[in-house]
């Protein structure tokens, strides 16, 4: 199937086809000519489609060289659906072209573009009504941001051949007749969600706009997510479920290969929930108590964003920036939900259509995405010597973030697809509906995620019982104090760092490091391997193979960054 967007001059045609097509572009002159049009792939519901952006027209009959040449294509591809894009404040013009196509007798759609414009200049059209008059499907769209362009996307397969019938010398008292029927003309004021919804759709109101709804994501994360730890999930551990594993320790000896496997090695002959690795501890306190919480929070306020309308408008905000990644708009949501906590991030990358497009986020994520319980810790940890060691700490993740992600896209063969998502109006979330979609999003991580992170602390407790981290350690020693200038004891603090990100980081603050070694550390703590718990989800998601060349990436660029950062510290 071939897909012809057809209409008259800057009404908005190749901003649609970038938006169908995204990098699958071919510009090209029509044989024999300096006449100039661009056709892409379009990839939907597992079928790739041909669009065709022609020239610019007003009319099919031709009055330029490039008239002739657009309506000589539509004359060739007899078996390709048109697709009308009209400028929707200017109905009456464009509908001349509109009734000419009709006479074609072919498949064809209606697409009303600037249909946010409309709105502002308080002209109402009654596109149900304009669908039932010309007889083929018509959609509003506004392809700036997006709105739309999906639900014109599913509509393809529906595209039929007009039902309307006139002769040419009455086309225009048809033209002022469907006007009439359809579009109302009234003055209005713009809401204020109107004027937010421009503000935050602009990147030089929307970006700042950004920054302050992002700080403010993330205090409330924080907020909310550090008071269920506290208050909540702690005090059920240490007062409810440690006395029980504290009783079953003692029935099965508080020792041996079996027992550090179910209830993990004592501390001071308690068990420690952080450190003791037992499947039916650590196991259990690490998803239940240590990230649940956080995703609790993290899926709140991002469910308050979907809902609302922000999240949209964001995601087609930094859908450029993230373009020159090999991402799209939309994995601004997995990267946000990794600076909460990187396993739901992880499962989140779900969203985007390539695996290719999944393996650059997650590895990007578990390599320069920090989770809110890492943070805390790298501020307690560095933020004593000032702001200078901390934004060097973040400059570095974000630097990372950056060129790692251009590398992978330039490397990795393929290409990320255009974004799809409806733009709809700013409105305030139902509550009972927000509700919901918590509860459900929360029931879905605990039965995805919490069964791989007890498998990756059984393999964690495997390893440290059969000592190959101490041999890992052993190998290590010359690239942890010569090439980043670490001491030696702080193999043990990075090798916990593979269980758990916090309490690796709180393993170094006896050590007496340097500012410019806490830094160090700090940096390949965050950059080598995320924990345990998201390496599983890792394996989950990537597959043996593509977490082999993943982990390659992370043990590359963090000792590449560590090194870096230990010779060219200036303090």
């Amino acid at each position: 199937m071939k897909i012809l967007l057809i209409g008259n001059p800057n009404v908005g045609k190749s901003v649609i086809f970038n938006r169908l097509t995204g990098a699958h572009v071919i510009a090209s002159n029509y044989p024999g000519t300096t006449v100039e049009f661009t056709q892409g792939k379009m990839k939907y519901d597992h079928t790739t489609t041909t669009v065709i952006d022609v020239p610019g027209i007003y009319s099919l009959e031709p009055a330029s060289t490039s008239d002739e040449i657009a309506v000589k294509m539509i004359e060739e591809h007899e078996d390709a659906v048109l697709v009308n894009v009209v400028e929707a404040t200017n109905l009456e013009r464009n509908l001349n072209l509109t009734l000419q196509l009709i006479q074609l007798n072919k498949p064809m759609i209606l697409i009303l573009n600037f249909w946010d414009e409309t709105h502002h200049l308080g002209i109402d059209i009654d596109h149900k009504k304009l669908e039932e008059i010309l007889g083929i499907p018509c959609i509003p769209t506004c392809a700036v941001t997006g709105e739309g362009i999906k639900t014109f996307v599913d509509m393809i397969p529906q595209a039929r051949i007009p039902s309307l019938e006139f002769e040419d010398q009455h086309r225009w008292d048809l033209i002022g007749s469907i006007v009439k029927q359809t579009q109302n003309l009234q003055h209005r004021h713009h809401t204020i969600l109107e004027r937010i919804g421009d503000i935050s759709v602009k990147p030089v109101t929307g970006i700042p706009l950004a920054v302050i709804v992002l700080l403010a994501t993330f205090k409330i994360i924080q907020l909310v997510g550090e008071g269920l730890i506290n208050y909540v999930m702690d005090p059920i551990f240490e007062m409810g479920w440690k006395p029980l594993m504290m009783r079953l320790s003692g029935i099965m000896g508080s020792q041996g290969i079996f027992h550090d496997l179910i209830i993990g090695r004592l501390v001071e002959g308690e068990i420690d929930f952080g450190q003791s690795f037992g499947v039916l501890t650590t196991g259990l306190y690490v998803p239940l108590a240590a990230v649940l919480p956080y995703i609790v929070a993290f899926y709140l306020v991002l469910s308050f964003l979907e809902d609302s309308g922000y999240l949209p408008r964001l995601a087609v905000m930094v859908d450029t920036i993230l373009h020159r990644l090999g991402l799209h708009g939309l994995a601004i949501v997995p990267m946000l939900l990794g600076l909460g906590c990187n396993v739901p991030g992880a499962l989140a990358t779900r969203i985007l259509e390539s695996r290719r497009e999944r393996f650059i986020a997650m590895t990007l994520m578990a390599i320069a995405v920090p989770c809110m319980a890492l943070q805390a810790m790298i501020v307690g940890l560095v933020g004593e010597f000032g702001i200078k060691s901390l934004a060097t700490v973040y400059g570095t993740l974000f630097l990372v973030w950056i060129v790692l992600g251009v590398i992978l896209n330039r490397i990795l063969k393929g290409e990320s697809y255009e974004i799809f998502v409806e733009i709809p109006p700013y409105r305030i979330p139902y509550f009972q509906g927000l509700v919901k979609k918590i509860a459900i999003r929360i029931t879905w991580f605990v039965k995805e995620a919490v069964p791989f992170v007890l498998l990756g602390v059984v393999i964690a407790n495997l390893l440290y019982t059969f000592k190959i981290i101490e041999v890992m350690g052993n190998l290590a020693k010359p690239l942890i104090t010569n090439v980043l200038g670490l001491p030696q004891q702080a193999i043990g603090a990075l090798l916990m760092g593979f269980l758990r990100k916090d309490i690796a980081v709180g393993m170094l603050i006896p050590l007496g490091l340097t500012e410019k070694q806490l830094v160090v550390a700090s940096l390949v703590l965050a950059m080598y391997f995320p924990c345990v718990a998201t390496f599983s989800v890792l394996f989950k998601e990537l597959g043996i193979k593509d977490l082999i060349k993943a982990a390659v990436i992370m043990i590359i660029s963090s000792v590449s960054v560590g090194a870096l950062v230990n010779y060219l510290y200036p303090w």
